[in-house]
């Protein structure tokens, strides 16, 4: 495992490049910009390894943003939780490793995704039982904010403050560009912070590619005496990394071929 949370999201980034070249699979500009927020959890918070992905006090990872897939499971395997090879099955007829993340068949996937909206709600059941249960440990879920359209992330927010929920980290990539148009096009959010603060959360707006500040940021939501839900606006840049992709809405749906890969694989080994 890499344990520098920069070298660990630069090899995710190549090999996600790599495996969405090969597979023809799309959203690597969602998952470009959360990647180091990912590298960051998996480095430096979680403490999750293969001996306690089943224990009851671990922290639990949800990726409600399932569309990016293929850098989860990249995650995962860079983690040390799947193996490096399974990255080669990636989207394989029959298997599973899909376009979106299934839970029960792969080690790490806690929850399975397609339809967005739903990781706040799961993860506010999943903290609220925590609480009842007496049991230890925190739950991050990972959503974009076009996704944050959904009325379903709103009610689960005001849900996890109405129980004090502060065992509950709710992570927004704001990258501001989804599917068909900017997040102002589409369906202005406007302040995000000031939402989820009206909502009954701490809010803390971050930068999504500072690794020294989200880890202090992911480290210390939900243990600083706070009752409330934290949310993380993390803002990011779609594509993070590779000059031709960040900021460009196309890179939502495509995939890089060869001589694309190539400048990509160029510019993330600087």
């Amino acid at each position: 495992m890499i344990d520098n949370p920069k070298e660990f999201a630069r090899a995710v980034r190549m090999h996600t490049a790599k495996t969405l070249m090969r597979t023809r699979d799309s959203h690597i500009g969602g998952g470009y910009s959360s990647a180091d927020i990912l590298a960051v959890l998996y480095t430096r918070v979680l403490g999750l390894t293969p001996d306690n992905l089943d224990a009851p006090d671990r922290n639990v990872f949800l990726l409600s943003k399932g569309h990016i897939a293929a850098t989860f499971y990249t995650t995962l395997a860079y983690a040390g939780l799947i193996p490096m090879e399974d990255l080669e099955l990636h989207t394989a007829d029959g298997g599973n490793y899909a376009g979106h993340t299934r839970k029960f068949v792969v080690p790490g996937v806690e929850m399975s995704a397609g339809s967005l909206g739903h990781g706040a709600n799961l993860g506010t059941g999943i903290a609220y039982a925590r609480k009842l249960q007496g049991q230890g440990g925190r739950v991050f879920v990972l959503m974009g904010d076009g996704e944050c359209n959904e009325g379903s992330v709103w009610e689960a927010a005001m849900c996890a403050s109405r129980f004090a929920l502060n065992n509950l980290v709710l992570i927004v990539d704001r990258n501001r560009l989804q599917s068909y148009g900017s997040d102002a096009q589409v369906l202005n959010m406007g302040d995000m912070a000031e939402k989820f603060r009206v909502f009954g959360c701490n809010a803390v707006e971050v930068n999504g590619h500072d690794y020294t500040a989200l880890e202090d940021v992911l480290s210390r939501a939900g243990l600083d005496g706070d009752p409330r839900p934290t949310a993380v606006i993390a803002h990011t840049v779609k594509g993070r990394g590779v000059s031709f992709m960040e900021d460009r809405l196309e890179w939502h749906f495509k995939s890089p071929n060869e001589e694309q890969l190539a400048q990509a694989l160029e510019e993330l080994s600087r």
